[in-house]
């Protein structure tokens, strides 16, 4: 693999933060091109050399969003507390305010949306990695089970459909996967 060019990567840093900042200012389908590049101190052409289009600058904005939920849900060790979802758990959930209209743009209802696919994709691997390094039975499907609990819960809070604290969330979506990974 070679390593990536510093060029590319800051200009797509750049670009990601503008949308950040643009997507505090107003709903990401108000962000146009134009005002992004310009934000950025980019060019156009330039933009479209690194994305597709706003859509795939907003889910490589909030990549981090998915890296975080992965490593929250995985920050235990030992035998879990079956109520009470870990501390990194309890935070990530605590720690998407600033930007959940963005998350919910991008994540729809049940989990769905393109953040969503990133989501169940990263959290099916790193589960399905984990249950069968330990020889755990049905790691596939354990892995989809979690992968799609955690994306559409999440979804669904975001969205209004699920009601509850990011505390309580946190607790009552950990006491699903714990018994997902309990019952096989």
């Amino acid at each position: 693999m070679t390593p990536e060019d510093p060029r590319a990567a800051r200009t797509r840093a750049k670009l990601r933060q503008a949308l950040l900042e643009e997507c505090a200012e107003r709903p990401l389908e108000e962000v146009g091109v134009a005002a992004l590049v310009r934000r950025a101190g980019v060019g156009r052409a330039t933009f479209y050399v690194h994305y597709a289009d706003l859509e795939a600058l907003a889910v490589d904005a909030c990549a981090d969003v998915v890296r975080d939920a992965v490593e929250a849900l995985h920050a235990w060790r030992g035998r879990p507390d079956p109520v009470s979802a870990p501390p990194a758990l309890r935070t990530f959930f605590a720690e998407l305010a600033p930007r959940a209209a963005l998350y919910r743009a991008l994540l729809s209802p049940g989990g769905g949306g393109p953040l969503g696919l990133v989501l169940h994709r990263d959290l099916r691997a790193r589960s399905l990695a984990e249950r069968t390094l330990v020889g755990a039975p049905d790691a596939p499907l354990v892995a989809s089970a979690v992968a799609a609990t955690f994306a559409g819960v999440l979804a669904d809070w975001l969205h209004g459909v699920l009601e509850g604290t990011p505390q309580e969330i946190a607790d009552q979506v950990w006491q699903l996967l714990v018994a997902l990974h309990i019952s096989r």
